[in-house]
């Protein structure tokens, strides 16, 4: 624009715009009828009855969440007087519940095979020793001590070389993650007074018998159960029967000894001794000699009804070891003894005479 030709310098810059107006001084502002700083009646009472009735709902709301709270807190923790079963309560038993189930079927299929399906071990012809005894599971078999033999073998734990408990625990190289143990330990110490429902292992499933019912089972531990005073102790690592018995009593240093002996291979072969007397109408000694290093055994006298003698305990025990035991005066006759560990094989007989 400064190089046009022929023009002032004033024409050559941009034309001026007439003066606009001024905006009126109303314009943003409202009329003087908004600006009514007073209260009508009308409205007074409007505003009283919404102050009202927002406390009226802020009041039914705090009762309500009061309730609430109340109703949840007795949910989970029960009535009182013992009206209602708290939630947490009813949750642990089922959890319980579904854990000694599930422990059925991981013990039928791993543990049952050495310690037997009823967990009586030795005491039915198994090689393992006996878990379904209340004196064992009343202490020895705790939780803890359970729990450290399946996760360390019974080598380790009870230092026993010669013992054929595997590892089982995946800590240490075992085919069972810790649920599978805790479930295990769940079903080996299940009370008696509760029944379990036997299920199928894949599906979970009731399994349904002849009869059309559900297949059940009972626990083996007995919440009542307490060792009489004077009963043997459980030691530690014990492998034979609980205690609950009365200890046998001195021996008579007078009294006939009579010598049972076993020696290896004895499971097949039989005792050493399948002949043995003993006074009538006396008491005597049994001495039980077992050279057996494989297999446990032990000795049970009959009458001639077949009637087991009581001399109270009278455990299984592997060789080289003996046991001693006190026989009350027993009449004349024929009397039978046998390993209840192999029945068939392991007998002979007793002439007291």
């Amino acid at each position: 624009m400064t190089d046009q030709t022929g023009r002032t310098p004033d024409e050559r810059l941009p034309a001026r715009r007439p003066p606009s107006e001024p905006a009126p001084v109303d314009r943003f502002t409202a009329p003087r009828t908004a600006h009514v700083n007073e209260l009508t009646p009308e409205r007074a009472a409007k505003i009283v009855e919404q102050s009202a009735s927002a406390r009226l709902v802020a009041l039914i709301a705090s009762l309500i969440v009061v309730l609430f709270t109340i109703a949840y807190y007795f949910y989970e923790v029960g009535l009182p007087l013992g009206l209602s079963e708290a939630r947490t309560d009813q949750q642990r038993d089922l959890q319980q519940v579904t854990a000694v189930e599930r422990g059925y079927n991981l013990f039928q299929a791993n543990c049952a095979r050495c310690h037997g399906p009823n967990g009586k071990g030795t005491g039915e012809g198994y090689s393992a020793p006996p878990l379904n005894d209340n004196a064992k599971l009343y202490v020895h078999l705790s939780p803890q001590y359970i729990a450290n033999v399946l996760r360390e073998g019974g080598r380790l734990v009870c230092g026993n070389a010669k013992s054929a408990m595997p590892i089982w625990s995946n800590e240490n190289g075992g085919p069972l993650n810790y649920i599978q143990i805790q479930n295990l330990i769940a079903f080996i110490r299940a009370p008696s007074n509760l029944e379990y429902v036997i299920r199928d292992p894949n599906t979970l499933e009731p399994e349904i018998g002849a009869d059309g019912k559900e297949k059940t089972f009972t626990g083996w531990r007995d919440p009542d159960f307490k060792p009489d005073a004077a009963a043997t102790a459980v030691p530690d690592c014990w492998s034979g029967a609980g205690g609950g018995v009365e200890p046998s009593p001195s021996l008579d240093p007078n009294a006939v000894t009579v010598t049972i002996s076993a020696s290896a291979g004895a499971d097949s072969a039989g005792f050493d001794t399948p002949e043995v007397t003993a006074p009538a109408d006396k008491a005597f000694v049994l001495v039980f000699d077992n050279e057996d290093p494989a297999a446990p055994h032990n000795v049970v006298v009959s009458d001639p009804g077949g009637s087991v003698v009581d001399i109270g305990e009278n455990p299984f025990f592997q060789g080289p070891a003996t046991r001693t035991y006190n026989y009350p005066a027993l009449s004349a006759g024929t009397y039978t003894f046998l390993c209840q560990v192999h029945p068939t094989t392991m007998t002979g007989t007793i002439k007291v005479e």
